[in-house]
């Protein structure tokens, strides 16, 4: 699945994708090729996944690299990462996430995130998630690496869809990248 997407991580590492999936078929063969060009790139990969899904990653992961290849996959379980104060709470999560990129960046090692985004429930208020997602797509650029953030589309009302697209340089759809219209750049970001 080498795609424009792959070119673009390639030519520029400050790169923030949204990803809106229907179905965990097509879910995994994403997230897979993700990990897979990632590695084959030289960078890690942090997969900030559900405990009940990264075991199917993790064999499709075994069939396709090798025991040293795998060594790049460092699993965050997504629970703890967003809800680690409890509820989600962006400055918990910016917390947590500089945590874990820290020795990546410190040792200058090139690295690349995938992060499935999930909450209990829509009673959620939504604009944590925008608040939050103002933040990632900041780090995607000081500390310059690819993020895809992938949400469950069937679950997404249109006024977070809206939000996404404002705070995502770019969209995978259906296997290849896209440029949002509607996203607002740093500059606007405080």
């Amino acid at each position: 699945m080498k795609s424009k997407m792959y070119q673009l991580f390639e030519e520029k590492r400050s790169v923030h994708v949204l990803y809106s999936y229907d179905g965990m078929k097509q879910y995994i063969e994403h997230v897979v090729a993700f990990i897979q060009q990632g590695i084959l790139a030289g960078d890690y990969v942090i997969l900030i996944e559900n405990e009940r899904i990264y075991p199917m990653i993790q064999s499709e992961l075994i069939r396709l690299l090798n025991k040293d290849q795998l060594e790049f996959v460092h699993f965050v379980n997504n629970l703890d990462f967003y809800f680690s104060s409890g509820s989600y709470h962006p400055p918990a999560i910016t917390n947590y996430f500089n945590n874990i990129v820290q020795p990546y960046v410190d040792n200058k090692i090139l690295f690349r995130s995938w992060a499935h985004v999930e909450w209990s429930s829509m009673e959620e208020p939504l604009y944590l998630i925008e608040d939050f997602e103002k933040i990632v797509d900041e780090a995607v650029h000081t500390h310059q690496f690819p993020l895809i953030c992938a949400y469950e589309g069937h679950k997404m009302p249109d006024y977070l869809i809206s939000i996404l697209m404002e705070t995502h340089p770019y969209v995978l759809f259906k296997g290849d990248i896209i440029i949002s219209e509607q996203y607002q750049p740093l500059k606007d970001i405080k």
